[in-house]
């Protein structure tokens, strides 16, 4: 047929095949693939595919300040691998001792003598429990260089060995210590009411602070690290004995009950005010945890390259190595004692906290925790063989001086 010459050609109609965008493809078939696959694809996007497919267990637990391991991102994600997720209730560890435990699988007071009062309630009702030890921290002084130096300069501290003359660490003469607090200076003393004051003793205008000099310790009705200083405080001023009796315990803690004031935060916030900002003109010593002060270390160098210099810690001469004990009141507990004691991977995120560990006879080393400080060029904590150690008061008299030192009765009553 021919096409009259004012027309033009008509081309051949064409088929155009569009494709799909590529993410609208892969919504069409994970929607047409059953759960299960999709369930396999997102495992392998992110990485979880070779981690066992397992129940998790939420464990219900009380915790002190140890609570810093168990909610450590690492820690959590060991603990996960495990099937275990630990929901913690957090509270002082006298505290944990004095109220309700039941429907909880574990509490964690950070000190023998809470874990103590629980096995004692417990076997009385015929409900024993069972104990787990997996790291120790000691307690220890927290300060500011100033005031280590001129504690130095009065002969109350001395400075242990450290990088280019500047010392991180210290060793503290309690008994000189608690002199100062008395009134008692080389040779001199005043009314014992009128202990000295910092700007006393500063003979080179380095901190200006007209405070008197003490330790201020957490909420001693509550926190095991406040419980432990006034065990140390009264081992000292008994001549380093403890009370053998009720009626010397009751004379021994009114005596230092001026000594254990300005008290009142939970120790995890003690360690918060001191590493804060402020925390120089709030408290310039602090009783806390040597893993606390560690903990912040290791931070400051894996995230700056240098350690903070500015901070120290004074170790008693008369020290007390704190137990923490994690009782395990049912089974799933005891499987998560279990865990954290002897699992590798726990115990070595334990040391990267700041944490000694302890060895497979069940005995505190601090072998490793020094390896893994002095690859990180971070300063290794030394005490001296000359320090005494300190035994606390029996359970009931170190109660009875708890109780007196903390006015907690009158607390308790006027809640």
């Amino acid at each position: 047929m021919q096409v009259p010459a004012n027309r033009p050609a008509t081309e051949e109609p064409r088929l155009t095949v569009t494709r799909p965008p590529r993410r609208r493809l892969r919504r069409a078939l994970a929607s047409a693939l059953p759960v299960p696959v999709v369930g396999l694809a997102l495992l392998v996007a992110s990485g979880n595919l070779l981690l066992p497919l397992r129940q998790v267990v939420t464990i219900e637990a009380k915790m002190a300040s140890k609570r810093d391991f168990f909610q450590d991102p690492v820690v959590e994600r060991l603990l996960m691998k495990h099937g275990f997720r630990v929901h913690i209730t957090n509270m002082g560890s006298r505290e944990i001792a004095k109220q309700d435990y039941e429907g909880y699988d574990i509490v964690f007071p950070s000190g023998q003598p809470a874990a103590d009062l629980i096995s004692r309630e417990r076997a009385r009702a015929n409900r024993p429990v069972l104990l787990y030890r997996p790291f120790v921290s000691p307690i220890v002084l927290a300060t500011y260089r100033d005031y280590a130096e001129v504690l130095t300069a009065e002969g109350v501290a001395k400075r242990l060995p450290g990088p280019a003359g500047r010392p991180m660490y210290y060793t503290l003469d309690m008994r000189k210590f608690i002199d100062l607090a008395r009134g008692k200076r080389a040779g001199l003393r005043r009314d014992p009411e009128n202990g000295y004051r910092w700007d006393e003793i500063d003979r080179d205008d380095r901190v200006r602070n007209g405070n008197k000099i003490l330790a201020q310790t957490s909420d001693i009705c509550e926190a095991n690290s406040a419980e432990t200083y006034l065990g140390l405080v009264a081992f000292v001023e008994h001549g380093n004995d403890a009370p053998d009796n009720e009626a010397e315990a009751e004379r021994l803690a009114r005596k230092i009950k001026p000594l254990l004031v300005e008290q009142g935060l939970p120790s995890s916030e003690r360690a918060e005010t001191y590493l804060s900002p402020d925390g120089q003109s709030i408290a310039p010593v602090t009783v806390i945890y040597e893993h606390q002060f560690l903990a912040h270390q290791i931070g400051r160098q894996a995230e700056k390259g240098a350690t903070d210099d500015e901070r120290v810690l004074l170790y008693p001469s008369t020290r007390f190595v704190t137990e923490p004990q994690l009782v395990a009141l049912t089974g799933e507990g005891a499987r998560l004692g279990e865990l954290v004691t002897k699992d590798p991977e726990l115990q070595h995120r334990a040391m990267e906290l700041g944490f000694r560990a302890r060895n497979a006879d069940g005995g505190a080393t601090g072998d490793e925790l020094a390896r893994f400080l002095t690859e990180r060029h971070i300063p290794v904590p030394t005490t001296s063989s000359d320090d005494t150690r300190a035994v606390l008061p029996s359970l009931p008299l170190l109660e009875k001086m708890i109780e007196i030192v903390g006015d907690c009765q009158d607390r308790t009553a006027g809640r």
